[in-house]
């Protein structure tokens, strides 16, 4: 969340960084499991609700570098979605922080989702 762009919804609901990865995995794929199976989940009524189930779901599945790693190829929606000073804008940042959670995936999480 650090240095994301208050954006509101049609009807004035705040989106967060749920909205992000959802708008990022759309672009790049045609549905990403993680999540269909959060929308699936009629207990999540926040979109901060939605994010932190779906980054349980990755780190149960080994996804969350992957999945992070589509949503920042279009530099052009990561401005608009991020301020300047936001890590994922600066290249050697956002490498270390997609290097990081590829050795992530290498932890066997049990959460519960």
């Amino acid at each position: 969340q650090f240095d994301l762009k208050e954006k509101r919804s049609f009807f004035g609901q705040r989106k967060d960084y749920w909205d992000f990865l959802c708008q990022g995995l759309a672009r790049c794929r045609q549905e990403h499991e993680g999540v269909r199976f959060v929308t699936s989940l009629d207990k999540l009524k926040t979109p901060v609700g939605r994010g932190r189930a779906f980054l349980r779901y990755c780190l149960v599945h080994r996804q969350l570098a992957e999945s992070l790693q589509l949503c920042l190829l279009d530099l052009e929606n990561l401005r608009e979605w991020y301020y300047a000073r936001s890590p994922f804008l600066s290249p050697q940042h956002r490498v270390e922080i997609l290097g990081s959670l590829y050795e992530l995936d290498s932890v066997t999480f049990h959460l519960a989702l």
